[in-house]
């Protein structure tokens, strides 16, 4: 192993989702030498497009939001995001749709929400709204530093910064009872429902701290140009330019631990890679499982299957789209959204389901681009389902009947797909539980259910020294800017012990933007 006081660490970054990679570049950055492992050929981790007809579609993540959390990230480097990924904001949040052809548009401007609202469900609940977007621009306030910016976080640390204000956070009460506290209108409860759906969760199980996401969004949703791969390749470009070392296409068969301290990898092939620490960006539930070798197994808990996060079924495909005015982010919402999720929860597929639709070839009011109304354009839909990937498989022939109820309720709201099966992909639980082995095809880690939950996803920083996580299923979440503060979380830490620093426990904005942790 490495001497620690040499001027060239060296860190071992396994797998490159967007915690791997920004890990990557705040280390690279800050001089140390960044060997990356990626066993797909390229980086990104659920941010690898697919290609389909020829055309290239987003297949995992399809909103950016929290933009700063990448702007601190590039300044940091050196570098201006905006010179890296070109992006613009959109006017129009999300354009949600009910059977019977009623619609509702959300704007990044809360007046013009408040006021479609109005138009949309009556005046009473254009003032529900307002009250609602003050609350959850409060709760995004109490917990952004205490919690987002923190390496371990607790309930005890929020109520001991916040007092009994901390309680407006809500963490007792599920988000579907306070939406029904807020709005009389069912459709309403619905469109702010779905938030829960953003972490893998219930509506009717989940905090209603996830309110947050409402002003989240309302901070600015954004279209990357190019698609989200964008943000893999301009992080992975970046680290490279400052230092680092992609590997793809190779495998870390386990951690290399010497004297009760992670020293490297062993990869499939038997080569050792000696490193000064190691950051494991991939579920925790695949270190966990023992998937990197028992010594980091025992120090990541082991969740229960029924904990998991939702899967999804989608459906990708170059397609005909008339009758409905899509834009890039669609809702098309079942009738029965408690009936919907008694389903999921049961592991049957619902009879009607909720389908979100990502027009890839439009912006925010419509189409943009070479498309055309009567043209082929990119449509992916992603529906709810359990996480039991590794153990019940969806038999073929019910992934075909799902298609026929997905395509007949989409009708119901309007929306007519015409497409060739050549011009299609599927993707269910079981394929993405062989990309991500141990997970059961869960995609958000575990559900956030319940006050405690966001409490107990695992720290970046394990009890076996030199080793850390990072990814959307540690600390602070899910979600690709979440995954990428806690990639950020685990360099700083990572640093500061390295340094011979105690990392921060109440949280890493007093790092200064990371100047005081720079070991160049």
């Amino acid at each position: 192993m490495r001497n620690a006081g040499s001027p060239h660490r060296r860190v071992v970054i396994i797998g490159t989702g967007a915690g791997g990679l920004a890990a990557a570049l705040e280390l690279s950055a800050n001089g140390f030498e960044v060997i990356a492992i990626e066993r797909d050929t390229e980086p990104g981790g659920k941010l690898k497009p697919a290609t389909i007809g020829g055309a290239t579609f987003d297949v995992g993540p399809t909103v950016f939001t929290m933009r700063w959390v990448f702007e601190e990230l590039f300044a940091a480097a050196g570098e201006d995001l905006s010179a890296h990924i070109p992006m613009q904001p959109v006017e129009i949040l999300a354009r949600h749709a009910w059977p019977g052809g009623t619609r509702l548009d959300l704007f990044a401007d809360p007046a013009r929400t408040q006021d479609a609202i109005g138009d949309f469900a009556g005046a009473a609940e254009a003032r529900a709204f307002a009250n609602f977007h003050a609350e959850a621009k409060t709760i995004y306030r109490l917990v952004e530093e205490p919690f987002l910016r923190a390496v371990n976080p607790s309930s005890i640390d929020l109520i001991r910064r916040h007092g009994l204000e901390g309680l407006r956070i809500k963490p007792f009460t599920t988000l579907w009872r306070e939406l029904g506290r807020h709005f009389r209108d069912p459709r309403l409860q619905q469109t702010f429902g779905r938030y829960a759906t953003y972490c893998g969760s219930t509506p009717f199980a989940a905090p209603a701290t996830l309110m947050l996401i409402a002003y989240v969004e309302q901070q600015g949703v954004w279209l990357v140009e190019g698609g989200m791969r964008r943000i893999a390749e301009a992080m992975a470009a970046l680290a490279s330019a400052r230092g680092a070392t992609f590997r793809y296409g190779t495998h870390v068969e386990r951690l290399l631990v010497e004297g009760g301290r992670v020293a490297g990898v062993v990869l499939a092939d038997g080569e050792v890679v000696a490193a000064d620490a190691v950051i494991v960006n991939g579920d925790v539930a695949a270190v966990a499982a023992g998937l990197f070798g028992p010594e980091a197994a025992r120090v990541v808990p082991r969740r229960p299957k029924s904990g998991r996060s939702a899967s999804a079924i989608t459906f990708s495909m170059l397609a005909e789209a008339t009758g409905f005015p899509l834009i890039r982010h669609n809702f098309f919402f079942s009738r029965d959204y408690r009936a919907e999720f008694d389903d999921i929860v049961a592991g049957r597929l619902p009879v009607e389901p909720t389908v979100y639709l990502c027009a890839q070839d439009r912006g925010d009011n419509g189409l943009s681009g070479n498309a055309a109304p009567s043209s082929r354009e990119r449509l992916f839909h992603q529906l709810n389902v359990v996480a039991r990937g590794d153990e019940q498989p969806v038999p073929p022939g019910e992934i075909e009947a799902y298609l026929k109820r997905t395509v007949t309720h989409l009708e119901a709201c309007g929306l007519s797909v015409r497409w060739h099966p050549d011009e299609m992909m599927v993707a269910t639980p079981s394929d993405f539980h062989r990309r991500f082995p141990a997970t059961g095809g869960a995609l958000y880690g575990q559900a956030t259910h319940g006050w405690r939950a966001p409490f107990q996803r695992p720290s970046v920083r394990t009890t076996l020294p030199g080793l850390y996580l990072a990814g959307g299923s540690a600390h602070p979440g899910a979600g690709v800017p979440m995954a990428a503060l806690s990639g950020r979380t685990a360099a700083a830490c990572l640093m500061a012990e390295l340094a011979g620093e105690r990392a921060a426990t109440a949280g890493w904005r007093q790092a200064a933007a990371w100047g005081d942790l720079s070991l160049r």
